[in-house]
């Protein structure tokens, strides 16, 4: 499915794997491998932004991958994100949606609000949300009814 597919239909929280098609080179050739793993890979859709005007230039709508966490001893040192236009051409695929119950703790009310943490439960969100500065965050469960209606769309998708 397309990015813009993603954006209209996939769970916030759900984990995402794109590719542009092409065969995984060898692992002998480092920078040809390199090169195919930015254009194949995968991560937990955080945020949709809808598509913006900055003077006279327009952004279109993007999707944004939480890619991973780098660190030691419990300490994220580096936090790796990727954004995606919803015209790139890359295949997008949803692998694995929110668990029926789970809740995802976001930054801010609204419709750019992006994923901070995804809990089982909402006492598991509670608790992280004491622990972490989001001031503005919003606390909100995963329903049966929005996996259904995510399932369904991504097959018609696909």
């Amino acid at each position: 499915m397309s990015a813009q597919h993603i954006f209209d239909f996939a769970i916030l929280g759900s984990v995402v794997k794109y590719s542009d098609g092409t065969p995984r080179p060898p692992e002998r050739h480092r920078r040809k491998l390199a090169d195919w793993e930015t254009r194949n890979n995968g991560g937990r859709l955080i945020r949709r932004q809808a598509e913006t005007v900055v003077g006279r230039t327009t952004l279109p709508a993007s999707i944004t991958l939480h890619k991973g966490d780098y660190g030691k001893g419990g300490i994220i040192m580096l936090r790796v994100h990727q954004t995606f236009s919803v015209n790139t051409d890359l295949k997008f695929t949803v692998v694995e949606r929110p668990a029926i119950g789970s809740v995802l703790v976001l930054d801010r009310p609204g419709d750019e609000a992006e994923l901070v943490h995804l809990a089982a439960n909402r006492t598991d969100a509670e608790t992280w949300l004491k622990s972490h500065g989001y001031p503005n965050a919003v606390i909100r469960e995963i329903t049966a009814d929005e996996v259904a209606a995510d399932a369904v769309e991504g097959r018609a998708a696909a």
